[in-house]
């Protein structure tokens, strides 16, 4: 070969900025805490949906083309020309799982039951700029009832909801529904004599930082503006101190129950015709929701709950769960937010024409199972397969007997499939697999019907703990009949 011959390009072995893989036990432990919500709500009547992957972006609705290139939002292609001129469609990899049940519902809408009821999981794709914790691609678990405007509808996601977090392991005590109804802001704008449209909007941004700034610093940015933690002035929204007073009465208004908090409302909302119909929705979902078993200690009413009020028509709910753990710097703080949703006018309208209301929620998967391994009910190392080794190549039959014989009592168990011609790699391929035993076979043992069982779990627990005493009066490898190897690797793993 020429020296000046250049080396032969190679790919990078690299994940895609932005994505991850995930390996064995983030999978099973995601897909354990899925089939878990998902019992639930089959339990409910809500029925499985699956959608495409990719959607027209024109069903996406958000995001449309661009002169080259679709909204750098998703993740969008331009198909061929179309048969007799004419461009192609532009495609798009979903970006939640809410528009393609829009589509759904418009799409077979003459074939649906309405109301129509569905839960969906999978992935969705979002072209944003990556961060810590911020992916490109990331699990979604949305439920939601197309077609029915009553409350109860909401009660019931709520309900739903709470069944769905204690099912997959938070304990009752360790979250809390908050609920909240659009229909209330939309009095207290009305109380305040602010127009929708941009008025609307600002008095939205600044209700949303009431979190963050507290009720002097929302006073402040309603009008006439307050200095930041870094001294910067943040110009305020420019209303009278009288037009923010209705604000500051709605975001203070929760009580020390329920019944307390619906009578501060409905004072807040005044004479608001649709401020009162808010409160009147909140007071029959509380009632649903008591008659349901879900009591104030699992969801409550609470005004100060105003994410996603700009887009959302009606009542709100969020799941926050309320236990500590330590974040990176060793402080305590709560865990936060795992699960939001509400009601929302629009979904099918722009297929239709006609509105056709819903509610549902979606709970943030990598969140939730965090929580869970926080709580430390997830995130153990799995259990591996059973490891039959293979002591003699042109025994291979037998030893696939032995895997086969456990499989069929339910017991996970392969063969060694490497170069079986070093028996210590097989032992140590079999602790990288995390495997609970090991089979031993060799000629000897063969000729005498019987096998080796070595307890994997067990010797490495005597290898760090145990004295030379013990150790031997523990012996972690077992010899036993041919004919007992089931049994015996059944007492094991107990």
């Amino acid at each position: 070969m020429a020296k000046d011959q250049k080396k032969q390009s190679r790919p990078k072995a690299e994940t895609p900025k932005g994505f991850r893989d995930y390996f064995g036990a983030d999978v099973t432990e995601r897909k354990q805490m899925l089939d878990r919500i998902a019992e639930i709500y089959h339990r409910h009547g809500f029925e499985p949906l699956e959608t495409s992957a990719v959607e027209t972006v024109e069903a996406l609705g958000k995001f449309l083309p661009d002169v080259d290139r679709p909204n750098a939002g998703v993740f969008a292609w331009q198909e061929a020309e179309v048969p007799g001129g004419g461009a192609g469609d532009w495609l798009a990899l979903r970006y939640d799982l809410t528009a393609p049940l829009a589509r759904v519902a418009a799409q077979f809408r003459n074939d649906l039951p309405s109301p129509y009821r569905r839960y969906a999981m999978g992935p969705v794709w979002r072209n944003e700029k990556p961060g810590p914790g911020r992916f490109r691609q990331f699990y979604q678990c949305d439920a939601d009832t197309v077609g029915s405007a009553s409350v109860a509808a909401d009660a019931e996601i709520c309900a739903m909801l709470a069944a769905a977090l204690e099912h997959a392991g938070i304990a009752r005590g360790d979250y809390l529904i908050r609920i909240n109804n659009r229909k209330v802001l939309n009095g207290i704008l009305e109380a305040m004599g602010v127009a929708q449209g941009k008025p609307a909007d600002d008095v939205l941004r600044t209700i949303d930082k009431f979190d963050k700034v507290g009720e002097d610093g929302v006073r402040q940015l309603l009008t006439t503006g307050r200095k930041d933690d870094s001294g910067a002035f943040i110009e305020g929204v420019g209303l009278a101190p009288e037009q923010a007073g209705p604000v500051i009465a709605f975001l203070t208004s929760k009580g020390a129950d329920n019944a307390q908090t619906l009578a501060n409302l409905r004072a807040a909302v005044g004479a608001s015709a649709v401020g009162a119909e808010g409160v009147e929705e909140l007071a029959q979902i509380a009632d649903m929701l008591s008659a349901m078993g879900v009591e104030e200690d699992r969801a409550i009413i609470d005004p100060s709950i105003v994410r996603g009020l700009g887009y959302y028509t009606g009542p709100v709910f969020e799941a926050e769960l309320t236990f500590e753990i330590l974040d990176d710097k060793g402080r305590k703080r709560q865990f936060g937010s795992v699960a939001g949703g509400g009601r929302y006018d629009g979904l099918v309208e722009r297929f239709t024409g006609q509105k056709v209301p819903a509610t549902g929620v979606s709970i943030g998967v990598d969140r939730l199972l965090a929580a869970l391994r926080a709580k430390g009910l997830m995130g153990g190392t799995e259990p591996g397969p059973v490891v039959v080794t293979v002591m003699d190549r042109e025994r291979m039959a037998d030893y696939q007997a032995m895997a086969a014989e456990l499989r069929q009592a339910g017991i996970r168990a392969e063969v060694y499939l490497g170069n079986p011609k070093n028996f210590g790699n097989q032992l140590k391929y079999a602790d990288k697999r995390h495997a609970p035993v090991a089979i031993i076979q060799g000629g000897d043992e063969a000729a005498r019907g019987v096998v080796q069982v070595k307890d994997l779990i067990l010797g490495a627990r005597i290898a760090a703990q145990a004295s030379h005493e013990e150790w031997k009066s523990q012996p972690a490898q077992t010899e036993v009949a041919r004919a007992d190897l089931v049994a015996e690797v059944r007492r094991i793993l107990g």
